[in-house]
């Protein structure tokens, strides 16, 4: 299922909201705990339990945006669309199931494996179609649609509280809401199938550069190259920096100011984490579009170096001030938003727009281990803190310190970035026919 070429005239600025609405839906995966507490006492799980529908999401995310980049492809934005929205509100539909019966591995099956690979092939699926209609702007053009993940919860978790308030917060209650967000989500998403569109030529922008323009790089090759591998450490160390101040923002702040005269209440916890969500979103399409102005290795400098800056001087004076706390946690996780919209014009800029959106997706396994790495190094180490007898600031101060590290390493490789040898490049005959090959199917 290919989708239909634009006609002459039709504005490329239909593309971004085409793709926010497949974003905005499968960003409601940030708004999961939402459904954590009812969840528990409803079915009797533990914390451990109720997390793993969460978790195997995000493992499916990165697996299924690995193996099915070439698919989406070879296929176009429209396929993986209607992928993503069969498998994301399909979870959805056997969450309900799963909690109606108190079934609790219909849940994890459900949200988990099915809604997980909606997830991984709509977060891949507008990104290389976004690309080539903004082959001028490509940072922009990527942040607006990625924003619109790191925001989807902003809109999921009001409204998820809302509904289980309504229906009740036991296994019924559940199931309904469920129901209501499977259904909900669906309606929502198919605006962007209906509306996606490639572009009749080239050079969709009158006197714009062509969207073959520079070196082209088959998914195959790509990750036979060092620059792959490069910025797989790069966007695997700047996500691990991020999500470890996300996962456990609210316990963090208030552990930092514990032992002061002016201890962090639970409410203003809670409105530091909706700050983080908000400078999480605005680095999306803040920071990438800037990296249209001062290029992607720049940027890149920005977000690892000055992110590292940031650590530091949490780690020396965060719990003597709150002021200073707040805004290097706010700058730390705009630079984590920012890393994530970026990337996929960091990839166009070396392998090219013939298959970008693949790459992309082998990519976002860096994504799946920072994940992991992230929490485990932030917990870890503050339990075994916490068990040694200290407390307050003292129980995450060896975890900046390797989070510094990390963000050198990421730098360095960031550093070592060079443009792809010739050897990898697809010839051009074989790109122009891939592009009238993808164009004729469409119209």
């Amino acid at each position: 299922m290919s989708p239909p070429v634009a006609p002459p005239g039709w504005s490329r600025w239909l593309v971004p909201p085409a793709a926010l609405s497949v974003h905005l839906s499968i960003g409601q995966a940030y708004a999961w705990s939402v459904f954590k507490p009812p969840l528990e006492s409803a079915l009797g799980l533990s914390g451990t339990q109720s997390a793993l529908p969460f978790q195997l999401g995000i493992v499916m995310l990165g697996l299924s945006a690995a193996f099915g980049g070439t698919l989406v492809e070879r296929n176009g934005p429209r396929w993986a669309m209607t992928v993503a929205l069969l498998c994301f509100s399909s979870g959805f539909l056997l969450s309900a199931l799963g909690a109606s019966l108190e079934q609790y591995w219909l849940i994890v099956l459900g949200y988990g494996f099915v809604g997980g690979i909606g997830l991984g092939i709509g977060y891949i699926s507008p990104v290389s179609t976004l690309i080539k209609w903004f082959p001028d702007r490509p940072g922009m053009a990527t942040g607006i649609a990625i924003m619109g993940f790191g925001g989807g919860a902003l809109i999921a978790s009001p409204w998820s509280a809302q509904m289980l308030e309504s229906f009740g917060s036991d296994s019924s209650g559940i199931a309904l809401a469920f129901l209501v967000h499977g259904l909900s989500y669906a309606v929502f998403m198919l605006l962007g199938v209906l509306l996606v569109r490639v572009p009749r030529t080239e050079k969709p922008v009158e006197s714009g550069p062509s969207v073959l323009a520079g070196p082209q790089v088959s998914a195959r090759q790509a990750i036979r190259t060092p620059q792959f591998w490069l910025l797989w450490i790069v966007l695997c160390m700047n996500v691990t920096a991020g999500i470890g101040i996300l996962e456990k923002a609210a316990p963090m702040i208030t552990d930092f100011f514990a032992d002061t005269s002016t201890p962090v209440s639970v409410t203003a916890a809670a409105g530091f984490v909706a700050l983080l969500s908000a400078a999480n979103m605005a680095g999306r399409i803040g920071w990438s579009s800037t990296s249209d102005l001062i290029g992607r290795k720049n940027i890149y400098r920005v977000y690892l170096g000055v992110g590292a800056v940031m650590y530091a001087l949490i780690a020396l004076f965060g719990d003597s001030s709150k002021p200073l706390f707040v805004l290097c946690a706010l700058v730390i996780l705009s630079f984590y938003g920012g890393g994530f919209a970026t990337v996929p014009a960091y990839l166009k800029d070396l392998f090219g727009t013939y298959q970008v959106g693949a790459i992309h997706g082998r990519l976002l396994t860096a994504w799946s281990t920072a994940g992991v790495l992230g929490p485990l190094i932030v917990n870890w180490i503050a339990d075994r803190q916490e068990e040694a007898g200290r407390h307050g600031a003292s129980l995450y101060g060896l975890s900046f310190v390797i989070m510094i590290g990390l963000l050198v390493v990421g730098f360095v490789a960031n550093e070592l970035v060079r443009p792809v040898d010739p050897r990898h490049h697809v010839p051009a005959p074989k790109e122009a026919a891939h592009v009238e090959r993808q164009q004729s199917g469409s119209a």
